[in-house]
């Protein structure tokens, strides 16, 4: 395919494609967000993985840890509920809340990066009509039941719409 560059975007504003292809006459290719997986073997190696493909054999393999980060999101209190339910729905894993004044509060998560890396600002804008705010920071990489998803066509795997899911 030729040289590349591997870009990250938080939100649909900030990835203006057409604009890129139009002002530097661009070929771009979107993709999915990805994230880099540990994955510990069975012979005590351990191989980080950002493709599907990479991914060692399922009798190859110990675990798999995910990137963690920990999200503190600012919002107006009446956007509580939806915000927790959406960080929730994400297998966000509750760590505290406090409130700032008494109209605004501080929730905060420690979630899966795979989880926050896709819609979850645009997610978070539209639950709280575009009042509420958010920072993250990477804490480190926790085990967690990953498995490989393999899309099939006429019974054969293609293998770049393959992607690491969680079992759940």
């Amino acid at each position: 395919m030729g040289f590349g560059f591997r870009c990250g975007f938080l939100g649909l504003l900030h990835m203006e494609i057409e604009r890129l292809e139009r002002e530097y006459n661009l070929s771009l290719i979107t993709t999915a967000p990805s994230v880099v997986y540990r994955v510990n073997c069975v012979d005590n190696e351990t191989v980080e993985c950002s493709n599907p493909s990479l991914l060692p054999e399922p009798g190859q393999r110990r675990s798999i840890e995910e990137p963690v980060v920990k999200i503190e999101m600012l919002t107006p209190k009446d956007y509580i509920g939806s915000l927790m339910e959406l960080a929730q729905d994400r297998r966000g894993e509750f760590k505290e809340m406090k409130y700032i004044t008494e109209d605004r509060a501080s929730i905060i998560y420690e979630l899966p990066l795979a989880e926050m890396v896709g819609d979850f600002f645009d997610q978070l804008k539209s639950r709280s009509k575009g009042y509420a705010s958010m920072e993250y920071t990477f804490i480190g990489y926790k085990e967690s039941e990953l498995i490989k998803l393999d899309i099939q066509i006429n019974g054969e795997p293609v293998e770049p719409l393959s992607t690491i899911v969680h079992r759940d």
